[in-house]
C-alpha cells in the first residue's frame, strides 16, 4: 500500500536494490518539497543554456527500471528518459560492450570502414520489413529525420512535405518545419524553411487533397509520441501508402520513439502492417548512447553517391557496439513480447481505475484523464515514480524500459490509484 509523506511503499520488488543494499522500496518525496508543476533548470550551472524543464531529482545511478538519486533513494522510472532506456538503465551486457569497444578503439570516422558499423547495418536491414535494406547512421532522431527528408527530396526532385497534426519530428531546420506547434513553425520560418502541409490525424480525405505532384514525402509517426501516444489508424497509414504510390511520393515513418520494439514488433511498420519507403530509428537503439539510423529502400537510395550524405560521428564504434548489444538483449530477453504483455497489463489496470481512454501500443501508452495530467504526474512523483506528460494536457505518457516487469507495472498502478483518489 502506498503511504503519505515520509513513508515507504509497502511493496517489495525482486531485483530492485537500494543504494546501500536496501530493499528497493519507494519512499514518498513529499517531504522533499518536490514540485514538478514548477519544474525549472535551477539545478544546472549558469553556463548551460536551458533545454527542458527538469524533474527536481538528480539520479546518479540506475539499474533496470530504477534510478538512484544522490541521497540513495530509488525512483521507479516509467518514462525512460524520453523512451531511451530500452533495455533498462545500465544493462550489464550493454555496459560491457561499451567498455570493451572503448578499450579497443574509441572512435574513428566513416573515412574508414569498421566491422561493427557494417554488422549493425546488416542487422537492422534484416530486422526491417522488405525492401528496407539501405542504412545510414547519424547521431539522433532529428538528424535521422532530417536526412530522411533529404533522401526523399533528392529522389523525387520535389520540395513539399506533408505531415500530420500532433507530429513531432525534431529541432533541426527541415524537421522543425514538419513539427506541430507554433514555436517550432516560427523557428522554421526564421530559417527560411517552408512549412509542411499539415493534415488532421486519420483524415484520409485531407491527406488525399494535400498530396500532389510537388510533394516529396509524407512524414508520419505510426504511433505519435508527444501528442499523447496516439496510434494512427491502419486505414490512414494504408491510405498514406496508396497515395504515395499514386504520386511517386516517399512515405517516411518516423519511428524515433515508437520503434526498436516498443510497440509490439521491432518496427512499428511491421506492427501496423504498412511498409514505408524510409524509416528512422534513434532513442532506444543503443540504450542511451547517441545514435540515429535511416533505413530506406534501394529505389529511394539509387541515386545516392559519395558526398550526398555524411556524419563525422554517425556509426562510431562505441555507439554501434552499444546498439548491437541492445539488439541482442532485446532478442535474448524477449523484450518485445514483454512490452506487449506488460503494456496490456498497464492498460487493463488503468482502465480498471477509471482512466477513460488508453491510447498507444506496447510500452508507449497515453492515459487520457479527467483532470490535468500534470497533477497526476506530480502525485506520482511524490511517490518517487517518474512519468511523462504530452502536448494534450489531459494525457499522462508512459515510456518505461522494455524490461519493465509485471510487478513494476503493479507498483505504478498502485501509485496511480492513489494519485487518482
Amino acid at each position: 500500500m502506498l503511504t503519505g509523506p515520509g513513508r515507504r511503499i509497502d511493496v517489495t520488488l525482486s531485483g530492485a536494490k537500494g543504494a546501500e543494499g536496501g530493499d528497493g522500496l519507494l519512499r514518498s518525496a513529499q517531504d522533499d518539497n518536490a514540485d514538478i508543476a514548477s519544474m525549472s533548470t535551477s539545478g544546472e550551472p549558469r553556463a548551460l543554456l536551458p533545454v527542458y524543464a527538469q524533474f527536481p531529482v538528480r539520479p546518479v545511478r540506475g539499474h533496470g527500471s530504477w534510478l538512484v538519486d544522490e541521497e540513495g533513494d530509488e525512483w521507479l522510472d516509467a518514462y525512460g528518459g524520453h523512451a531511451v532506456a530500452a533495455t533498462g538503465h545500465s544493462h550489464p551486457d550493454v555496459v560491457r560492450a561499451i567498455v570493451s569497444q572503448a578499450e579497443q578503439l574509441l572512435f574513428y570516422s566513416t573515412a574508414v570502414a569498421h566491422p561493427l558499423r557494417a554488422e549493425l547495418a546488416e542487422r537492422l536491414a534484416s530486422l526491417c520489413p522488405e525492401p528496407l535494406k539501405r542504412v545510414f547512421f547519424c547521431n539522433s532522431g532529428a538528424e535521422a529525420n532530417e536526412n530522411a527528408l533529404h533522401l526523399a527530396r533528392k529522389r523525387t526532385g520535389r520540395s513539399e512535405v506533408v505531415s500530420v497534426a500532433g507530429g513531432w519530428h525534431g529541432r533541426t531546420a527541415a524537421t522543425l518545419a514538419c513539427t506541430d506547434g507554433t514555436r517550432y513553425e516560427e523557428a522554421a520560418s526564421r530559417s527560411g524553411i517552408p512549412l509542411s502541409r499539415r493534415v488532421p490525424a486519420d483524415d484520409v480525405a485531407a491527406l488525399e487533397a494535400a498530396v500532389d505532384g510537388s510533394v516529396a514525402a509524407i512524414i508520419v509517426e505510426p504511433v505519435q509520441g508527444l501528442s499523447g501516444a496516439r496510434d494512427l489508424s491502419a486505414d490512414f497509414l494504408r491510405a498514406a501508402r496508396r497515395i504515395c504510390d499514386a504520386h511517386e511520393t516517399a512515405l517516411i515513418f518516423d519511428e524515433v520513439q515508437c520503434g526498436v520494439g516498443r510497440c509490439g514488433a521491432f518496427s512499428a511498420a511491421e506492427a501496423v502492417g504498412v511498409v514505408p519507403d524510409i524509416l528512422t530509428f534513434a532513442k532506444g537503439l543503443a540504450s542511451g548512447l547517441p545514435i540515429g539510423a535511416v533505413i530506406a529502400t534501394p529505389a529511394v537510395t539509387a541515386g545516392i553517391g559519395i558526398g550526398d550524405l555524411g556524419s563525422t560521428f554517425g556509426g562510431g564504434p562505441v555507439p554501434c557496439a552499444a546498439a548491437l548489444a541492445t539488439l541482442d538483449v532485446i532478442d535474448r530477453e524477449g523484450l518485445i513480447e514483454n512490452a506487449v504483455r506488460v503494456g496490456a497489463r498497464l492498460a487493463r489496470g488503468a482502465r480498471a481505475l477509471g482512466v477513460r481512454q488508453v491510447s498507444g501500443r506496447g510500452l508507449l501508452l497515453g492515459l487520457h484523464l479527467d483532470r490535468p495530467a500534470a497533477l497526476v504526474q506530480q502525485a506520482l512523483f511524490d511517490r518517487r515514480i517518474i512519468t511523462g506528460t504530452a502536448s494534450d494536457p489531459a494525457v499522462l505518457r508512459l515510456l518505461p524500459p522494455l524490461s519493465f516487469s509485471p510487478r513494476e507495472a503493479d507498483l505504478l498502478l498502485a501509485g496511480l490509484e492513489e494519485a487518482l483518489a
